[in-house]
This record gives C-alpha cells, structure tokens and sequence, in this order.
C-alpha cells in the first residue's frame, strides 16, 4: 500500500456519477482512504490523487484540470500516484477529440515534472464502459505494483470482470529459467497460479530449479520447435491454460552492414515467429480458457524506438506490438481471451549487467524516475494484465520503463 496519505478524489468533469466513481475506488483494492475534493485553499499532503476528466469535451473545460491540480501537486508524497480518467477521443467530434488528446499531452509532461519517484497515467475509458471494469488497472497503478510505469495511457474497455473462473488457474511461462522470466513466473504463483515453466533444454537444471522453489512444472522445450505448440498443449493440465506469457527472447547485436543472416533469422525465430506460432496453435485448439485467457507478449522500447545495432531485436519487439493490436479484438470476440503486451525499458539483469558502465548508467538515467528498473517490476505489470479482474484491458502495450525518453 502507498504510504503518505489519503487518496483525493477530484472531478473536473464526468461522465459518470460520483458514486459510480466512488465504487471503482473502493473496489480496487489499494487501501488508500478516499477523500472527496479539497477545501479552498486546503492542500493536505496525499499518497495518490484521481482526477475524473472524461466529461471534458472542450478546450475551455481543460481549465479544471489545471484549477484541481495545481494546488496539490506539490502535496503528493514521494512515491505517490497521479492517475487522470479520460474518454477516448470522439471521431465525430473533433473539439472533443482534441480536449481529451490533450490530456495526454499533459499526463506525459506531468509524470517527467513530478520527480521522488511519483508517477501519472491517464486511462482511458471507452463509450458505454461501466467504471467498475476499471478497477483492476486503478489498483495496480494506485500500488507499489507498478513503481516502474508511468506516463502510460492505458485503455479500458468492455464489460467488468465475471470474477475468476472455476479451480485454480494455470499459467505458462516461456524464458523462464532466469532473469524476468524466473521473475514472472514467481509472482504469478504468488497470486495462485499453477506455473508450467519453459525454457530451452540447455537451461534445464535452472529451470528445475525455478519451478521446484514455487512448487511448478519445467517443460524443457525449444520454442522455435515445429511443434512446440502441441507439445505445450500436450503438457497441460486438462483444464487447460489460463495465462501465456512469451517471455522468450534473445539478442544477437550488430549494424546492419555488419550483421550475418544467422543473427537476424535467429531473433526474429525466438522473439516473433514462435510467439505467432504457438499462440496461433493454442488458440486454434482451444487451450487457452475461454471466456479467463490471459496473452501476455514481451516487447520492448526498442521496438517502439529504434536502437542502434538492434534492427533485429526492434524489428522482432516492434513485431509482436502489431501481433498484439491485431489479435486482440478478435481474440477477444472470438475466444473470449485478451492480448496484451509489456514493453520493458531499461531492467536491471545479468543481461544489462554485461554492458559496458558508461552505457548502463545512461541506460539508469535516461527516464523520468531516473533508475533502472528490476524483473520484479515487469512481473507484477504482467500479473495485472493476466488478472481475471482485468478483462477490460486489451490491445494494449504498456511501457516498464520509468517513462524513458525514448520514444513516445
């Protein structure tokens, strides 16, 4: 839970009543007394703010954006929460469209202002969207959870959760003999998962390792496989899959000019093709839950920014961002499961130890929080997207990258 204070609940404009909003607070879950507005001229130091914008339809009601937040930004405590609620910009109303598009403007100059590792997010809620389906996505961005991520716009559309489906959930997790991985791996059987855990045979004992310490499966397995999707399909248990996460992935760096055939097809394998391949294969033969499916890719700034000597590594992560946005409507109408990716900024692992220190410490710096992130802050980004209670996220790609500066 945020330490610090209480959570203010300001309102510059809603779609929705008071009570409605209210509700979603007290649902999701991050223990934070709610206190309704401010007095004039009364700033009381608080952990975390929520600011109801999506009523706003003009330039001149973005007026109350600045008049609520003004006076109490500087009473957020280190390590507090902005959290904006938008709609989606209208294409039938372009003065609409143009005040909530600018929301996001200001939500992603706030979260580089605002410093002591406070972040702000804006979330978007579509038309004819309750707000209760959005409070799973305000619980995690409203919780230590999601220390590492912030200036997101993030969309929330569709029904509220059903709540978790019968049994326990089972959840598949490819790369994860170490690093993030391992890491994923550990919190969702944290949150109650069964985790069958994947990795290539040469990472056998340390996969038997990672599943042993949280009482999981290791399929040793080559996810380039030809048939490494129905042998997945085969290692599950019978009431099938409740979460993929592809975490697998490699990197073979060089310029262009400089780089082999065997390096580029080798990353676009590892990191695209069998991502495609086995969610094609597992989807198609109905392993994946209907109705409670979780998909969960691991892309990656890279992919959204380019990197020099990574046109492999970019174009592989840029990749499963267009996998994600293309899938996920008709996953979700189709099979009632939702795709979302994580894109991970710079983390703190063995990898990223192996870079030479001058770039690592840029790596650290380059961001709006200043540091490098932990696997731990990817994992608990893909807990919540693979959360029965986050049903209304979908299609989305969310940045672990302390607000890089790279990219958007």
């Amino acid at each position: 839970m945020l330490e610090g204070g209480p959570l203010l609940h300001l309102t510059a404009s809603s779609l929705y009543e008071e009570k409605e909003v209210s509700a979603a607070l007290d649902a999701c879950g991050c223990g934070l007394p709610v206190v309704q507005g401010v007095a004039r001229g009364d700033t009381p130091r608080c952990a975390a703010v929520v600011l109801d914008a999506t009523g706003i339809a003009t330039v001149a009601e973005l007026r109350g954006v600045h008049e609520l937040l003004h006076p109490v930004v500087r009473s957020v405590t280190n390590g507090g929460r902005v959290v904006v609620l938008g709609a989606v910009p209208s294409p039938r109303d372009h003065h609409q469209a143009a005040a909530q598009q600018a929301l996001e403007g200001f939500v992603r100059s706030l979260g580089k202002e605002l410093g002591g590792g406070r972040t702000a997010q804006l979330v978007r809620i579509a038309p004819d969207t309750v707000m209760g389906a959005a409070s799973s996505t305000l619980g995690f961005l409203l919780s230590p959870r999601s220390a590492y991520v912030s200036g997101q716009v993030i969309g929330i559309d569709g029904p509220g959760p059903d709540g978790p489906g019968p049994g326990a959930r089972t959840a598949l997790v490819t790369g994860a003999a170490r690093g993030i991985g391992a890491e994923v791996a550990a919190v969702l059987a944290r949150e109650g998962a069964s985790v069958v855990c994947l990795d290539v045979p040469g990472a056998a004992a340390e996969l038997d390792a990672v599943a042993g310490r949280m009482g999981g499966t290791a399929l040793p397995l080559d996810i380039t496989a030809p048939d490494a999707g129905a042998r997945i399909a085969e290692a599950l248990p019978s009431g099938g899959l409740d979460v993929l996460v592809h975490n697998a992935g490699i990197t073979r760096d060089r310029r262009l000019a400089n780089m082999a055939a065997d390096r580029w097809d080798a990353v676009l394998d590892v990191n695209l093709a069998s991502v495609l391949h086995t969610t094609d294969h597992l989807l198609t033969v109905g392993a994946l839950r209907e109705g409670q499916g979780r998909v969960v890719a691991t892309a990656s700034i890279a992919g959204i920014a380019g990197n020099t000597g990574q046109t492999n590594y970019a174009a592989s992560k840029a990749g499963i961002i267009g996998l994600v946005r293309s899938l996920a409507p008709r996953a979700a109408a189709e099979h009632g499961v939702t795709v979302n990716a994580v894109a991970p900024g710079f983390i703190e692992t063995k990898m990223t130890a192996a870079v030479p220190l001058f770039i690592r410490e840029a790596g650290r710096r380059m961001n709006s929080l200043s540091q490098g992130g932990l696997p731990v802050d990817v994992a608990e980004t893909v807990a919540w997207l693979a959360d029965p209670a986050s049903s209304a996220v979908n299609g989305q790609v969310v940045r672990v990258c302390g607000q890089s500066l790279l990219g958007a």
